[in-house]
């Protein structure tokens, strides 16, 4: 990785908030721009040859995520706006008619308010029963989920990896028992696809959701995944142009096949594209020499705390980029405001997980997310000005 291949990086920024978005190397920019300067047309509209090529390098875009996350089709691979959309498609296009009243779904207070909020708008809708997994350490422990699952349980849905403690969860194991139940694991993989190998057939996942701002694509775009045999049965959530064969005025309706049928209207086309150019340089790097670098970043980090007294740190333990701490006695957003005067920027607050404080014993953090381009100097000069911060309040105010 060449950190000049990031122009955001040219400005005296120390960027820590990854877990938010990410930036985006040249090659992303440039494949966005020649789409809007070179070959603007819309896919799957016509004849000619600008809106053939546009046509070209969209589905060559489904056939590299399909690769990425090593899933069977690219007829399983759903251009979205991004990992809510996925989410809301999955429970609102699928689980609405899958389930019935009294079935029973699992997550953990752990997780984003998008993995959340639309399975409990579906309990007050349907009367599905949403459960939470206890935490062990901060963990899912597989032998709570086990303990969890009863013969009502039909879906557990899941981070990957959470987005404030940052554990990696052991999905495979877990969809091996929610199979054996006979039930379907949904995966929101904003916090993984982006950081750690992704392999939907070796884990075995049913739906997984995903964001391509948050892995240096264009924010607008995401991916849902789903196995073919569940996916073919999802309803659109929306309807319109692109996804239907005809219509007439009997009232006679024929809709495509997939995945085009889950795709109305005009697409983030350059977005696409976008995530296309982020796929080749991650690729290009390699997604375990990424997590490699994280952790060392994350280690470094922890190690170089420790001389700081009044400095607490909530997931030691946690095997991602992600640390969460806060200064004693001092409000996050404070913390925030005070790192942001000396353009170090992190994350303060509750990261769109607000029932995670039952499980942390405490509501607002800071948050510093890592990826490929943090540096250990940038680790050093935060370090610098944390032990200074004593003297938080006369910058803030």
């Amino acid at each position: 990785m060449n950190r000049d291949d990031f122009l955001m990086l040219n400005n005296d920024y120390i960027y820590f908030d990854n877990g938010a978005t990410t930036f985006k190397p040249n090659s992303v920019v440039n494949k966005v721009v020649d789409y809007y300067t070179k070959y603007t047309a819309n896919s799957h509209r016509g004849d000619y040859d600008l809106s053939q090529k546009v046509d070209y390098l969209y589905e060559e875009t489904r056939d590299k995520v399909k690769d990425f996350i090593n899933a069977s089709s690219s007829k399983e691979i759903i251009f979205t706006s991004g990992t809510t959309m996925s989410l809301n498609m999955i429970v609102f296009g699928f689980m609405k008619y899958y389930l019935q009243k009294g079935d029973e779904i699992l997550i953990t207070k752990a997780e984003h308010a998008s993995n959340v909020l639309p399975w409990l708008e579906l309990e007050k809708e349907i009367g599905i029963v949403v459960k939470y997994i206890p935490l062990k350490d901060l963990k899912v422990d597989l032998e709570t989920v086990k303990n969890c699952i009863t013969e009502k349980t039909k879906v557990i849905s899941l981070a990957y990896i959470t987005n404030v403690i940052g554990d990696i969860r052991p999905i495979k194991e877990i969809a091996k028992l929610i199979h054996e139940n006979n039930g379907l694991i949904v995966v929101d993989g904003a916090q993984s696809v982006p950081h750690i190998k992704t392999n939907v057939i070796e884990d075995d996942i049913d739906f997984l959701a995903f964001s391509a701002h948050k892995m240096l694509g264009p924010t607008g775009t995401g991916v849902l995944y789903g196995k073919y045999i569940y996916l073919d049965k999802m309803k659109p959530i929306f309807y319109g142009g692109g996804m239907n064969s005809r219509f007439e005025s009997t009232k006679e309706i024929e809709y495509k096949t997939l995945p085009l049928r889950l795709e109305a209207g005009t697409q983030n086309i350059a977005g696409v594209l976008g995530l296309s150019a982020s796929i080749d340089y991650l690729n290009s790097i390699g997604m375990n020499k990424i997590h490699e670098h994280e952790l060392e970043l994350k280690n470094y980090l922890l190690e170089k705390l420790k001389s700081i007294d009044n400095i607490t740190v909530y997931n030691k333990n946690t095997d991602s980029g992600i640390v969460v701490f806060n200064i004693d006695n001092i409000f996050s957003e404070d913390t925030s405001r005070y790192l942001n005067h000396y353009h170090i920027f992190v994350r303060a607050g509750n990261h769109c997980t607000k029932m995670v404080k039952d499980e942390l014993g405490i509501k607002n953090t800071c948050r510093i997310s890592f990826y490929l381009y943090n540096t250990k100097e940038e680790i050093d000069k935060l370090i610098e000005v944390l032990k200074n911060n004593k003297d938080l309040y006369e910058i803030i105010l």
